[in-house]
């Protein structure tokens, strides 16, 4: 039988506690600027999260290191390119990587000022992705630019500039061809509705995404003592491809650490979690894991770095 009395007790006060009273959210304000907003959001959890990755951010381009943009192509289906532009412009991202589709709606953004046809209704007819101008396009484009030694994002993004599109301000690669910032494109040959048409070149689409491969394996050395990755949607493809171009890096010889990773996404999943967050930064560095909405969080994150350059 236990006795109760025996109980063994401390004061609280010399107890270590995780959450202060300093680290609280300020009440809601009317009229409040942006600024006051973010410096109201509590120092606890994701929020304080948010904030580590905004200063390795702001670190990182203040010490002219690497901030790496991966992004699955739902962000720009969001209607996030003005706010990525703006950060590209602002000199604070230094690469972008997208898969396959994303070259896809950037250049229909650019082409038409919209995107994201309904999948379910076109695929019952097998009119899915069928689309004439989308794929004659950048099908051309990879196969012309290949051929001059270019790869996949510098042939579309070229492509892109020297074409009459009338939205083409909109579009994320044009704005990264103006701005001398270098695009990856990392493609899987059968993702992409543009590999059904019979203008689709698989072998120069490998060797222009394998040329892109051995860029990115080039940029990640200035991640190296600061830098920045920051994957925003990619869930598989991008994260695989980090992984893989770090440590290709790193056996050439090349000394990559003391760096932070941030995966932003709507889900939790393993292979960001592994290839993004954990992994790369074992050997020094910080990686972040937060979840919500693209179109919350991008905007949130873009805003709280301009205010802070």
């Amino acid at each position: 039988m236990i006795n109760i009395n025996n109980v063994r007790t401390y004061s609280v006060k010399a107890r270590f506690s995780k959450v202060k009273a300093g680290d609280f959210a300020k009440a809601p304000a009317k009229g409040a600027s942006f600024k006051d907003f973010y410096s109201s959001l509590p120092a606890i959890l994701k929020a304080a999260d948010l904030g580590a990755v905004v200063e390795a951010v702001v670190a990182a381009r203040k010490k002219k290191k690497a901030v790496i943009l991966m992004m699955g192509a739902h962000v720009i289906k969001c209607g996030l390119n003005p706010v990525l532009i703006e950060l590209i412009k602002k000199k604070v991202v230094t690469f972008v990587c997208l898969n396959g589709a994303g070259i896809i709606h950037d250049f229909e953004i650019a082409f038409l000022g919209k995107t994201s046809e309904d999948v379910a209704a076109n695929l019952k007819n097998g009119k899915f992705g069928m689309g004439t101008e989308t794929a004659e396009f950048l099908n051309n484009a990879v196969s012309q630019g290949v051929s001059e030694g270019l790869g996949l994002g510098y042939c579309v993004a070229r492509k892109i500039n020297d074409s009459r599109l009338p939205h083409k301000n909109l579009s994320l690669l044009y704005q990264a061809y103006k701005n001398k910032v270098p695009v990856s494109v990392f493609v899987a040959t059968g993702t992409d509705i543009i590999h059904q048409h019979p203008s689709f070149d698989a072998a120069s689409t490998g060797e222009a995404s394998l040329r892109d491969f051995h860029l990115l394996t080039e940029h990640i050395l200035a991640l190296n003592n600061g830098g920045v990755l920051l994957n925003f949607g990619s869930a598989v493809i991008l994260p695989e491809v980090f992984l893989k171009a770090l440590n290709l890096s790193r056996n050439l010889g090349n000394k990559v650490r003391d760096f932070t990773t941030a995966n932003f996404d709507m889900l939790y999943h393993y292979r960001p979690a592994q290839n993004i967050v954990s992994r790369p930064v074992l050997s020094g560095g910080r990686g972040y894991y937060i979840i919500g909405h693209h179109e919350i969080m991008i905007p949130l994150l873009a805003q709280a770095i301009c205010e802070r350059i």
